[in-house]
Order: C-alpha cells, then structure tokens, then sequence
C-alpha cells in the first residue's frame, strides 16, 4: 500500500472503530471542497452530485457565505435564547418576507423543525380549532422522510428507519403519497395537519400526479386543517424555485426549512407560517439552545441574499435551466442501463436497471470515476448537483454514468 493509499485506510480504519455504524459511506475520504468539487485525502477529485442531500445548494466555500460567517465569527457566536442577539431579528424578518408568512422559530436541523411543527400543530389543533386534549391527529403519507427522531420514525413505513425503536408516539395516519381521494378520507373532526414532502426526496425523488398539492390544500381547507409543507430538502432552490409546493401553484399553511439554509456551513432549520400558527407558542412551551444563534442567523442571511437574486445567473434560474439538461440528458439513458427518471430541477432520481447492477454498485463505480451520487432503496441513485455546476460538468456526471452502465 502506498502513503496515500494507507491514510484512506487509515481514516476509514478509525471511523469503522469508533464511529457508530449508522452509515454506510461510499470509500471516500474527502478532504477539501469548493464548489462542486471536492478533493479526498489521497488529492483525487470529485464532482460532488450529491450536494448533501440539499445542505450545500450553493456549493462548497461559496465566497458570500464564508464572508458571513468569518465576519460573525469575530463578533458573536452563541448568546442563547435568555438574551436577544443583533442577527435573529433581521434573519427572521428576512425569511418571514421571503416565504411570504408573519413569524418564523428558528430552530437547527431538520428533524428539529419537523418535531417542531408537529408541537404547534397540536397547540393550533386544542387552541384555535378546538379538537379536544389529547386527541389530535395528523395525517402523512407512505414513503415519506421527515427525520430520524422517535416520534419521526414511528411514522416511517421504512422498516429500517423504525424497526427496532419503538414504542412509538400515537397520534398519525399514514395514507398512500400521490392519492388525495385517500388523504381526505383519512381527516377527521380530530385531524390537526397534513403532513406532506411536496416532492419526496429519501422515496427516490418522487414527484406527485398533476393536482394532488392542490387537492390536498383543498382538503385541508375544507376541514380546516393545516397543510404542512416539509421543504427540508426540497426548499430554497432546488426545484428552481424558492418552495416546491408554490411551483404547484399551492400555498401551505406551514413551512418546514432547513439544509440549505446554512448555507453547508452550520446546521440552521425553521418553522415558517402566519401569527395565527405560531402564535400559539408562548414562553417555555418550546425552545432550542442553539435555535437562531448569531452564527446561524448571518449565514442564513446571506442565503437568503443569494436566493433574493432572481436574475439569469440567479440560484433559482439556474437550477431550472440547469435541471432541464440534467433531465433531457438522463432521459437518454432510458432503456440503456435507467429503467425510469423522475425529479424536478437539479433533481433526479434514476431507476438502476437490476441487469446493470445495484444502486450501491453503480454509486461505487461511479467514486471511481470521479461522481459522488447516492443511492437509495435498491436500484434508485440521486442526482442533486450544487446549483453552482457548470453545464460541462453536468454533462461529465451523465457520460460517467452512462459509461458505467455501459460496462455492466
């Protein structure tokens, strides 16, 4: 083994004895990273495809959001919620105006803004809508990907995500994702939210029939139920658009952000919706340490200045250009190796022919040839690209995929 072949082994050697084994990485060790590339410990490049999973949008290092945080780093960092701070204000102000609501909870992960979501939809359900204590309900869907929390994962209908961690809060209606005949079935007098990924990111990138977002608002208003939007993933530029659900033409009652909000660099999430939502949060009913702290607050600001470009060479623009390539290229492939493509903008889930291989095998191979992708339940693996790629490199990604499957 050469020195750098050993500090891969190396590395993966003390992750594999002393990280918990709740992931399964594919054997690359990186490094460094700018843009959409990142370098590994032995100085091979990557074009990252992944993005993680939504969290880096805007690449690795972009110039504006390091600028935010290095400024930040030398005043303030952490006050914690005793004490107000100069960025919370500004940030939810920001984003409040961006989604178009009145009040943002600023709180960390996803998960996080998930579980709080779930709490003041509760809240709203016994205060405003009068369903009787303890009887509220909320209605999700199959297939769905909220977090890993107890109460996330006890609604899960993947046996990985919930065997093994029960007993698990009551409380959910699971109905068939895409059917809103189901969904309306499944509201009752003590039916609180609808809880929905407009497009389901972990399921494969799976986009919903024509209609269904707006069937659902339907339903919910109808009910008077909120419809809670989970855009942890989908949110803030990845569809090409600053909500997947408005893209529908729909609007929520609830919004649930996260991933790209900090800007890659520190973990920032939040609750969006109007003052008759979160309004019902009083003092000591909910909080979070580390929830809008300085920090987060100046990079999610400077997020929120990129995605306010609506320009050509705007986030949002080219995502939608950019994804269109994405798509007409991966399109191609079907019938060579790709069973089926589905997505949205720098988004894609692509259906692994089980002849070519494993989802897993064809991510490997592609490390290989220098794409990072994931795969995800069996044959499917996704393309989420940072919206800073270059048309050249996306079509590097597509060739080196169509080359592994040549080879199959």
């Amino acid at each position: 083994m050469t020195t750098l072949e050993s500090r891969t082994a190396e590395h993966e050697r003390l992750m594999a004895e002393h990280s918990a084994h709740n992931y399964h990485p594919l054997p690359v060790v990186v490094a460094h990273a700018r843009g959409a590339w990142v370098t590994d410990v032995e100085g091979r490049r990557y074009l990252d495809c992944l993005a993680g999973y939504s969290a880096l949008n805007f690449g690795h290092g972009h110039p504006a959001l390091l600028a935010a945080a290095h400024a930040q780093l030398d005043r303030v960092t952490l006050t914690g919620r005793a004490f107000g701070n100069d960025r919370i204000g500004p940030f939810c102000a920001a984003l409040a105006a961006l989604v178009g609501k009145d009040m943002v909870l600023p709180m960390n992960t996803g998960a996080e803004a998930v579980e709080s979501g779930i709490k003041v939809a509760r809240k709203w359900g016994y205060e405003v809508k009068g369903v009787p204590p303890g009887r509220a309900r909320v209605v999700v869907a199959d297939g769905g990907f909220h977090g890993r929390t107890t109460t996330i994962v006890g609604f899960s209908t993947d046996p990985d995500a919930r065997g093994g961690f029960g007993p698990f809060t009551p409380g959910f209606d699971v109905v068939p994702y895409g059917d809103a005949d189901a969904l309306a079935a499944a509201i009752t007098p003590d039916t609180v939210a609808v809880l929905l990924e407009p497009v389901q990111g972990e399921a494969g990138v799976v986009v919903p029939p024509p209609g269904y977002l707006a069937a659902v608002r339907a339903a919910c208003t109808a009910h008077r139920v909120l419809f809670v939007a989970d855009e942890v993933q989908s949110g803030l530029g990845r569809t090409g658009h600053v909500l997947a659900t408005r893209a529908a033409g729909v609007d929520a009652d609830v919004y649930l952000l996260g991933k790209a909000l900090g800007g890659g660099i520190v973990p920032v999430s939040a609750v969006v919706a109007d003052r008759e939502v979160l309004g019902v949060l009083r003092p000591g009913q909910h909080g979070s340490t580390f929830g809008g702290n300085p920090l987060a607050c100046a990079v999610g600001l400077a997020v929120l200045d990129l995605l306010a470009d609506t320009g050509p060479e705007g986030m949002l623009a080219r995502a939608a250009r950019l994804g269109a390539e994405l798509h007409a290229r991966l399109g191609d492939l079907v019938g060579h190796g790709v069973t089926a493509v589905r997505g949205t903008g720098l988004w894609a889930g692509v259906d692994v022919d089980p002849r070519a291989g494993t989802g897993r095998a064809v991510s490997e191979a592609l490390a290989r040839c220098g794409v990072l992708v994931k795969d995800t339940h069996g044959p499917t693996v996704r393309f989420s690209p940072p919206l800073v790629v270059e048309p050249g490199e996306i079509r590097f990604a597509v060739d080196a995929l169509a080359g592994v499957l040549s080879r199959a």
